[in-house]
């Protein structure tokens, strides 16, 4: 049975697919940990996320439930942009770190974007990682659920909203957002949207915009490492966004505004 194709990720376009209530896609290399944790989200209260049905005999694909809504993907639609829209991500995110704080342990996640200060930290979670707008499902104009953890990893609740506010500010420059995004787009006001919304103390809000910088850094490595491996869609892709020019002036429009973060937070 074929399926009904579905959009995917860069990384699974092409190879994910709906049957019925299930969709089918290929398993991270930590699968079994991930469902396990899934099935915990849900124990916990948590019902934003797909449940785990099975992996496959040769655990090479997993299944999993189909969550049902609307899925923004790029160019991304006004209605996803709002300052609405995003307040509900950041509810949702903060929902699902407070049912993630317990997670398999000894387990090896994903290094892709993992929290670089993690092993130093306390009061860990297990960061999603990957909050961009294609996984987020939203009803009604309002974000109900995350799919695709294959980044997921243990690291501070700050670390993922960090990831998040680089692709719902977005923090780029006004050129590179204009590919993908509607305009007129204040990521200064859209970062404190987020942090309002998730909740974050004032330690972390002060902490946001270089956690930010170093999100982005880390961001841009996992694209070096996938160019180097000659993964063809990620060339294409870099290639058609401008290659390192678009992530060197992404760069020095983030530290420079870096005050205006700081300020804007405070408040």
């Amino acid at each position: 049975m074929t399926g009904e194709p579905l959009a995917g990720g860069l990384a699974n376009a092409g190879a994910v697919t709906r049957h019925g209530s299930v969709v089918e896609r290929p398993a991270p290399p930590h699968a079994p940990a991930l469902h396990a944790h899934l099935n915990g989200l849900r124990r916990r209260g948590f019902d934003g996320a797909p449940t785990p049905v099975c992996l496959t005999a040769d655990g090479v694909r997993e299944r999993l439930t189909y969550i049902p809504g609307d899925v923004a993907l790029p160019p991304f639609p006004h209605w996803s942009m709002t300052d609405d829209a995003l307040r509900s991500v950041g509810t949702l995110l903060r929902r699902m770190h407070d049912a993630a704080r317990a997670f398999p342990a000894g387990e090896e996640w994903s290094g892709e974007f993992a929290d670089p200060s993690a092993a130093d930290a306390e009061n860990l979670v297990l960061c999603h990682n990957d909050v961009c707008p294609e996984n987020v499902v939203f009803r009604a104009g309002r974000a109900a659920a995350l799919i695709d953890f294959d980044m997921a990893a243990p690291g501070r609740p700050l670390w993922d909203v960090a990831l998040t506010a680089g692709y719902w500010a977005p923090v780029l420059d006004p050129l590179s957002a204009s590919l993908h995004y509607p305009p007129g787009l204040d990521p200064v006001h859209r970062v404190t949207v987020l942090a309002d919304a998730y909740g974050l103390t004032p330690p972390d809000r002060a902490a946001l915009p270089a956690t930010i910088e170093q999100a982005v850094a880390v961001c841009r490595a996992f694209v070096e490492r996938r160019l180097a491996a000659g993964n063809e869609a990620f060339v294409n892709v870099h290639a058609e966004k401008g290659g390192w020019a678009r992530w060197d002036r992404r760069q020095e429009w983030l530290a420079g505004r870096r005050g205006e973060f700081e300020a804007a937070l405070r408040r």
